[in-house]
């Protein structure tokens, strides 16, 4: 390490102090990054009705409070009885695939939707799925 300072690096400080600019405290910068508001409803052991209305409701509600994110689970249909319905698939899980297709096909609710889109592992993974709502 050098220990000599040159004559150009005494002039900039020089001029540095005489402006009177102060530098910026890099330790006291607070991250100003949003955190949006989160909700989250489980439909674990509803039938399709149950959790049509009661999505369907808890999305206006959130909507309202200005929630931005919901994070819905619905499973991945490995404990459905679906197997004894003969006109269901028995790889599909009921509420897994039939839940996003309704919002999608509500026009009421695709008004305050900006977004549907996969959850992550940590929210549920294929099991659940994120809505986006607008802002209010």
């Amino acid at each position: 390490m050098n220990s000599k300072i040159s004559e150009k690096d005494k002039k900039t400080w020089e001029e540095f102090l005489s402006s009177g600019q102060k530098l910026t405290d890099k330790d006291n910068i607070q991250n100003k990054k949003i955190i949006k508001k989160t909700r989250s409803l489980d439909l674990h052991g509803k039938t399709l009705d149950e959790a049509n209305s009661i999505i369907e409701n808890f999305i206006k509600k959130s909507y309202e409070e200005k929630v931005q994110k919901l994070i819905i689970i619905t499973g991945k249909g490995l404990h459905s009885n679906n197997e004894k319905d003969p006109y269901v698939s028995k790889d599909l899980g009921i509420l897994k695939y039939s839940i996003p297709e309704f919002v999608r096909n509500n026009k009421n609710l695709m008004q305050i939707i900006s977004n549907i889109g996969e959850a992550n592992v940590k929210d549920g993974g294929t099991g659940a799925f994120y809505i986006f709502l607008k802002k209010k």
